[in-house]
């Protein structure tokens, strides 16, 4: 931690603390919010509450996180699976708790420093904290990622992600019985408007199209295969939450604690099960298969007990 003056901005008078400082920090605002609950912000020498609104010529003192180096750095990650590489590619069975990359706001580990503990190069083409990153997965998603080693397989499989012409599936576990049991779910998603960590359906949104089909019905939950012809932030989620079925175990969009805390999760049940691609630079079809981690599966087994 280190010791932060910032003058309060002009254009942030009138804001919350918490949503200010979070837009000038880059920090999301569940770490502002911990730390003003810590003591660790204040205003004119004076603790604060997240929810005070800033006044003009304030000067806000907070101990804020040291920034996260623009690299990754090698960090091993258990249980961190290598499904394939050759020269080009390398694909990777994330855990779930595994950024994709460094951030700002994030100190937990990431994907690409776990690469760097292998000794696996990636490409050098993209931000210097996310270079061979061709397509995310959320931190609490589990699954099959790819990232790109070389500049050429960087650039082709963007492109292929940008145009939808990879096929990735992903299974999830929500709330009730989804009815119809297949169908698509076509609802623009954007930033929420009073909360910047979270996605929501909005006007104006980016267009968002989601393909659902329900697997196995189970008491209180259904077991679906997704297929997405869009790739949104948090996509999954908020689609799921929108027709009022969210992911079990997904408190950010609304699930049911006391389901979540009979299952044990403690992250939403979402799994990128499957990735089928063109190699980048031979043009074969690759399909990659994750299986459920321990703590899905073990969810699975609870909700199939009436």
């Amino acid at each position: 931690m280190s010791l932060r003056l910032l003058p309060v901005p002009d254009g942030l008078v009138g804001q919350r603390l918490d949503t200010a400082l979070a837009r000038m920090t880059g920090l999301s605002r569940s770490k502002v919010e911990a730390l003003c609950a810590a003591g660790r912000v204040r205003i004119d020498g004076a603790a604060v509450d997240k929810a005070q609104r800033l006044e003009a010529g304030g000067m806000i003192e907070a101990d804020l996180p040291d920034p996260r180096p623009p690299a990754p750095v090698p960090t091993p990650v258990e249980g961190m699976g290598i499904l394939y590489e050759d020269a080009d590619i390398v694909v990777v069975d994330k855990p779930a708790g595994v950024a994709a990359h460094p951030s700002v706001g994030w100190d937990g580990p990431d994907v690409l420093g776990a690469l760097r503990a292998m000794h696996i190069s990636v490409a050098t083409s993209g931000a210097a904290e996310r270079q061979g990153i061709v397509s995310r997965l959320d931190v609490g998603t589990s699954g099959v990622m790819i990232v790109a080693k070389g500049e050429r397989a960087y650039s082709v499989l963007k492109r292929a992600f940008r145009e939808h012409t990879v096929d990735k599936v992903y299974h999830a576990v929500v709330q009730g019985h989804l009815d119809p049991s297949s169908g698509t779910i076509d609802a623009p998603i954007g930033r929420h408007p009073g909360r910047e960590w979270k996605m929501a359906i909005i006007a104006g949104g980016r267009e968002s199209i989601t393909h659902y089909d329900v697997i196995e019905f189970m008491p209180r939950a259904s077991l679906v295969e997704v297929h997405l012809e869009t790739g949104r932030t948090h996509q999954i989620r908020v689609h799921m939450a929108a027709v009022g079925h969210p992911c079990v175990g997904d408190a950010t969009y609304g699930a049911d604690p006391t389901l979540s805390a009979r299952t044990g999760l403690r992250r939403q049940w979402l799994h990128a099960t499957e990735l089928t691609i063109a190699h980048p630079i031979t043009g074969s079809r690759l399909t990659f298969h994750s299986d459920y981690p321990d703590d899905l599966a073990h969810a699975l087994d609870v909700l199939r007990l009436p």
